[in-house]
């Protein structure tokens, strides 16, 4: 990533396999449906500690505050090895661009199929694409 270009960032929301048995014509191939999310823009990059930390502490309490305790009781000298490894980055968003393929193009009955399929998966993002197609009011 190199500063002032523009840069692509892609953000994976869920995603699963589509068999094609789950179609009502036998002429039909595998699919995989999927949303995500493209960001455009031009980065910044940093990798001052300070700002490091600032940020890992950000994503820490976003995403697993229970963490922090554990990351504080670190020794500063592990931190600090840590942060040479990090290369931090800010994006000036340019434009974004939401990208989803849910079996638009299937027939209700079809889409119907999908989501029950997928709802019967344990894995979060198979769950999720099923999740998305029904709010979509897809299969009804």
């Amino acid at each position: 990533m190199k500063e002032t270009e523009e840069s692509l960032i892609i953000f994976h929301g869920p995603h699963a396999y589509i068999s094609p048995s789950l179609y009502e014509s036998r002429e039909s191939v595998p699919t995989w449906n999927y949303a995500t999310v493209h960001v455009y823009g031009e980065p910044t990059l940093f990798t001052d500690e300070e700002s490091l930390r600032a940020t890992l502490h950000r994503m820490i309490e976003t995403f697993e505050s229970s963490y922090m305790a554990q990351w504080s009781e670190l020794g500063e000298q592990y931190q600090s090895r840590m942060m040479k490894h990090i290369v931090g980055f800010n994006i000036k968003v340019k434009r974004i661009e939401g990208k989803f393929k849910l079996s638009q193009n299937r027939t209700k009955r079809e889409q119907a199929q999908v989501i029950q399929s997928l709802n019967q998966s344990k894995d979060s993002s198979i769950l999720g694409v099923a999740q998305l197609m029904q709010q979509e009011g897809l299969g009804h």
